[in-house]
């Protein structure tokens, strides 16, 4: 690992917090990533080895644990004491780049939007039977996408999941991140045609109940009135 030389603690940590791509990893251990492939789904176009690397590299710097994973092969990764506390660093920055930067095109991802939204889901208002949801996103090279929202983990497939499809809902990469940043509530997008959802109005309306929205959601944009 490269070092600044510096005795000062700004200097050392950004030795370890600043390496390309940790902060992501930081993230997703944060949301509740314990396996290397829950991780690395969070993190589209970080290759296999290079992860693997870095959470070598945040153990040998105590950031993170291991522990062999007791349901199968591979090891499971929590944050330690050291790590926890950088949950404050990693937040102040993404409240930090929520108020001060902008969302360019390239930026929606719908993959990375819908899984953080299964994420952040509140597990104790997920229904008691899966539904599955159809994403139709009308500029993505995939184009759709399933959320399979479950208990215990929400989950969202790039094939069909075997389920009966529920609900449909049909927009483009913008307005979804827009709605899953809370920039416009899911009625308001409905409202203006910039979202739709297809299923029965029963299910419809628990959508916003499940939750998912970013946890940024709640930042003001700087100079907005």
């Amino acid at each position: 690992m490269k070092t600044y030389g510096q005795y000062c603690p700004i200097a050392r940590g950004s030795e370890i917090f600043a390496e390309r791509w940790t902060p992501l990893i930081l993230r997703n251990l944060i949301l509740g990533c314990h396996s290397f492939n829950e991780i690395h789904d969070g993190l589209p176009g970080m290759s296999r080895t290079l992860l693997a690397q870095r959470l070598r590299a945040l153990e040998r710097a105590g950031v993170i644990e291991t522990s062999k994973n007791p349901h199968g092969r591979g090891s499971r990764y929590y944050l330690t004491p050291a790590g926890a506390d950088l949950h404050d660093v990693v937040f102040a920055l993404g409240t930090w780049g929520a108020r001060w930067l902008e969302i360019a095109p390239e930026h929606n991802d719908p993959g990375v939007v819908l899984w953080t939204m299964c994420r952040l889901m509140d597990r104790d208002r997920l229904p008691e039977r899966p539904v599955v949801m159809r994403f139709e996103i009308a500029d993505d090279h995939h184009k759709r996408y399933w959320v399979l929202v479950q208990r215990p983990e929400p989950e969202v497939c790039l094939k069909p999941p075997g389920f009966e499809e529920d609900l449909v809902v049909s927009t483009d990469a913008e307005w979804l991140t827009r709605w899953h940043t809370g920039e416009i509530s899911l009625d308001a997008a409905r409202d203006r045609g910039v979202i739709r959802v297809d299923g029965p109005p029963s299910l419809v309306r628990e959508i916003d109940r499940w939750g998912g929205l970013s946890a940024f959601a709640g930042v003001g944009r700087a100079g907005s009135a």
